[in-house]
């Protein structure tokens, strides 16, 4: 198995949720990470977890929307550690993206939406790359979603900007592997962080009723996305590049006319559901 000693990894969005799961499972492996958040009170909590555990962490305040602070970013983790192995462009939840359509979303909420989404992972691996480089290769992560294949109601930033992180995967990694550079990315179905955590916690039923929708009969954990992102970016996976693995319990095979029909049945079937949301 790869060995992860001494290799440094920078998360973006690595204070909770799904950039935590990252940051810890590549730090359980020996990664030093730099948890790169704009919420350095959660970062710095995340980090001394790490720390707690015997890894190497250090937070790090920044603002993905800043193209100032990402290289910012990039010259402090290579000034801590000397050097850049991965890049996990993780920042930006569907929680955060504007709901509404075309006729609906402003053009400044589409510029602050697709600058979180797009520009973030843009600048944020332009950086990174020359590093990387140097030191011989490395891997990037980027954190898309099940919402950049599939699309739901009135969520056009949010659908439009995961959908660019996955062509700009494979537009990178076609740009950058002869320098030894893997990009790939990862699209999460339902992935119950601390803060949908708590919101479930009070709608139990609702929770079954999105578990009954996976074959696998559960949503994820942040664990989840980190166990890929940790395979994605081992020597193991070093044939792969410019492929988006979705991670998500097999949600988004399913025939969809064939997945309406089963929900109608498990509501007949459980009255007293108390359905999670709609747009």
């Amino acid at each position: 198995m790869t060995n992860f000693t001494e290799k440094v990894a920078i998360v973006t969005g690595g204070a909770q949720g799904i950039g935590a799961g990252i940051a810890r499972q590549m730090a359980r492996l020996g990664v030093k990470v730099l948890v790169a958040d704009i919420d350095m009170d959660m970062a710095s909590l995340t980090a001394s977890d790490i720390v707690n555990r015997g890894s190497v962490a250090k937070a790090f305040k920044v603002d993905v929307t800043s193209y100032d602070d990402l290289k910012i970013m990039i010259n402090e983790a290579q000034n801590l550690w000397g050097r850049i192995d991965y890049l996990v462009n993780n920042a930006f939840s569907a929680g955060e993206a504007t709901i509404g359509g075309a006729t609906e979303v402003s053009e400044a909420q589409w510029n602050a939406d697709i600058s979180a989404l797009v520009s973030s992972v843009y600048a944020g691996s332009k950086y990174a790359i020359p590093v990387m480089a140097d030191g011989g290769g490395g891997s990037i992560v980027n954190i898309s979603s099940v919402h950049g294949i599939l699309v739901s109601k009135k969520a056009l930033t949010y659908e439009t900007g995961k959908a660019a992180v996955i062509a700009m995967t494979r537009q990178m990694a076609v740009d950058y592997g002869e320098f030894g550079i893997r990009v790939n990315s990862i699209s999460p179905g339902h992935i119950v962080t601390e803060r949908l955590a708590e919101r479930w916690k009070n709608n139990p039923s609702g929770l079954k009723f999105f578990e009954d929708q996976y074959p696998v009969k559960r949503t994820g954990v942040p664990e989840d996305i980190g166990n890929a992102t940790v395979f994605l970016c081992s020597d193991e996976a070093s044939f792969i590049t410019g492929h988006n693995l979705v991670v998500d319990g097999g949600l988004s095979i399913q025939l969809q006319e064939n997945l309406a029909v089963q929900q109608a049945h498990y509501i007949k079937e459980n009255p007293d559901t108390n359905m999670p949301y709609k747009r």
